[in-house]
C-alpha cells in the first residue's frame, strides 16, 4: 500500500481537526466520553487546539494514501531528554493497514533526531487492545495516574532509545 508521511503545516489545520475528530468518535463512544464529561478529548477537538499547538512547536504529521489524508500523529518535545507522542489517529477506514505503526515509526525517528532519550504517550488506562499494540512497537508501562479532566486513569507509556 502506497502511502507518504509529510510535515503538517498551519493549511492543515482543518484537515488535522477533521482527522482527529473522526478517528476518536468511536473511543468517546465506546468509553462514554461527552464534551461535558470529557472536554479535552480528542474527539472534541477544535481547529484552535491544534493551532495553539503549533504555535507551541508541537510538530505535526500526515499521512496520505495517495491524495488522501488517511492519519496523523504529533509530537512535541518537553525538554532535551523527553518528546510527548500525542494526537496519533487513523481514519476508521484506513485502519488495520499498518498507517498507525508507520506513524508511530516515523514520529520515533523524528524524536530520535531531535535527541531525546525516551518518547512517552498516555493512553485510556482500560483501553487493553491498545495498550498491547503499543507493547508491541516496545513502549513499557511508566505509571497510572487519574485526572479529574479527562474523567479516566490514564496509563502512561514510554519508548527508550539505546
Amino acid at each position: 500500500m502506497e502511502y507518504q508521511i509529510r510535515a503538517g503545516t498551519m493549511a492543515d489545520i482543518d484537515v488535522l481537526t477533521e482527522i482527529i475528530q473522526d478517528s476518536f468518535l468511536d473511543i468517546a463512544e465506546r468509553f462514554g466520553f461527552t464534551p461535558q464529561n470529557s472536554p479535552t478529548h480528542p474527539s472534541n477537538c477544535r481547529s484552535e487546539w491544534i493551532m495553539r499547538e503549533m504555535n507551541r512547536n508541537v510538530f505535526y504529521y500526515i499521512l496520505e494514501q495517495g491524495e488522501q489524508p488517511a492519519g496523523c500523529v504529533a509530537l512535541e518535545k518537553i525538554n532535551d531528554e523527553v518528546c510527548y507522542l500525542e494526537r496519533l489517529a487513523v481514519v476508521p477506514g484506513q485502519r488495520r493497514q499498518g498507517f498507525g505503526e508507520a506513524l508511530v515509526k516515523h514520529a520515533l525517528s523524528e524524536a530520535r533526531h531531535l535527541g531525546v532519550f525516551r518518547v512517552q504517550i498516555g493512553i485510556i488506562a482500560e483501553h487493553a487492545e491498545l495498550h498491547d499494540w503499543f507493547e508491541k512497537l516496545g513502549f513499557e508501562d511508566v505509571e497510572g495516574k487519574n485526572f479529574p479532566h479527562p474523567v479516566f486513569p490514564v496509563t502512561f507509556m514510554a519508548y527508550y532509545f539505546l
